[in-house]
């Protein structure tokens, strides 16, 4: 965990360890010491905040799980401040959740459980709102890497950009869980993407869902 404020820390620290499964490995009070405490500790998850001394966490997002990281970690971001510009570029640099602090302990748990198993956890209101906006501003390629995609892949994908859970895509789509997890599985593959928040990127940069 990195995060300037002690109590904070504190808080978070006592949240978690509280839940099966999970336990806090280390602590950061800026983000120079949180990129160093990660690569030595090398945790399943990186819970970074945006505004700390030395540097900020949206760049130890991108060091630590940018592209140009050589064995990237899983990091979530959690702030105080619900910004499009901090969100689009903790995606960017590689980011598997975005949270903000005041969303409650069972989504925190929920973050760290997501991102642990390989999976993304943003607020959906965040995540359209942004990325509808992306889309409108951005020219959008043609649809090359959504070639490949069936499609019922494309209806996964879909339901994904606007914010709809694993289990909600199963309600709407009649499909088991582990069925919607493989069309999922294999749309990461065919677009070489690593989590659901890229998935949404793809789609909304390629106009394969549209504002409404």
């Amino acid at each position: 965990m990195a995060d300037d404020q002690e109590m904070v820390r504190t808080g978070f620290r006592l949240i978690l360890d509280a839940q099966p499964g999970i336990t806090v490995i280390g602590e950061a009070a800026d983000g120079a010491e949180c990129v160093e405490a990660a690569r030595r500790l090398r945790p399943d998850v990186c819970l970074v905040d945006v505004r700390m001394p030395r540097l900020d966490g949206l760049e130890v997002t991108r060091v630590l799980a940018g592209p140009e990281a050589a064995v990237p970690l899983r990091v979530v971001i959690v702030t105080t401040f619900d910004q499009d510009d901090y969100l689009y570029t903790a995606m960017r640099h590689g980011a598997c959740g975005f949270l903000l602090k005041d969303a409650g302990p069972g989504l925190l748990v929920e973050a760290v459980r997501a991102a642990a198993r390989g999976d993304a956890l943003v607020s959906p209101a965040v995540t359209v709102r942004l990325l509808a906006r992306l889309g409108e501003q951005r020219h959008r390629p043609a649809a090359r890497a959504g070639a490949a995609l069936t499609g019922r892949e494309t209806d996964v994908v879909r339901l994904v950009a606007v914010g709809r859970t694993n289990q909600e895509i199963c309600q709407e789509l009649f499909l088991s869980l582990s069925t919607v997890k493989t069309h999922l599985a294999s749309v990461q593959s065919k677009l070489g993407v690593r989590n659901r928040v890229e998935i949404a990127a793809w789609a909304w940069d390629t106009g394969a869902v549209s504002s409404r």
